[in-house]
Parts: structure tokens; C-alpha cells; sequence
């Protein structure tokens, strides 16, 4: 059986931390990919009744153009 120094002690140490840091990174980034396609996919609304669902992804996507819109007409108003 060997012993380890101190220092390939740490050095373990600190590789391993790096194997967990890595760990965690992947999980959270497949979690972020699966809700991402989850989301995608994910079951289409009817928000005004008109017959045409949409994802709400598409939904986000227009709300946020709004209110991108406005606010530059805003900023482009020629009265202050």
C-alpha cells in the first residue's frame, strides 16, 4: 500500500473538485437542453379563441418584439 504526500493529497483534492465541478456543469446544461426541447414541443394554446393554436414559445417570442417595438417608438418620438 503507498502513502501520498501532502501534496498529491491536494492535488487529488483539487481533481476531484474539478471531475465535480464538470459533473454538475453536464446536469445542469442537459437540464437546460431537455426543458428547452420540452418547451419547443411543448403543447400549443389558443390565447384568443381564433381557431389558431400557438407554441408558447411563439407567444414569448411576439410579446417580447411588442414590446421591443414600442419601446423604440418611444425613444423615437419627436416630442420629449
Amino acid at each position: 500500500m503507498t502513502t501520498l504526500t501532502k501534496q498529491q493529497q491536494a492535488r487529488l483534492k483539487r481533481r476531484r473538485q474539478r471531475g465535480q465541478a464538470m459533473l454538475e456543469y453536464s446536469i445542469i446544461n442537459w437540464v437546460l437542453i431537455v426543458a428547452l426541447v420540452l418547451g419547443v414541443t411543448a403543447v400549443k394554446i389558443d390565447p384568443d379563441g381564433s381557431g389558431q393554436p400557438e407554441n408558447i414559445i411563439e407567444m414569448f417570442y411576439r410579446a417580447y418584439q411588442t414590446y421591443y417595438d414600442s419601446f423604440y417608438f418611444v425613444l423615437n418620438m419627436p416630442f420629449p
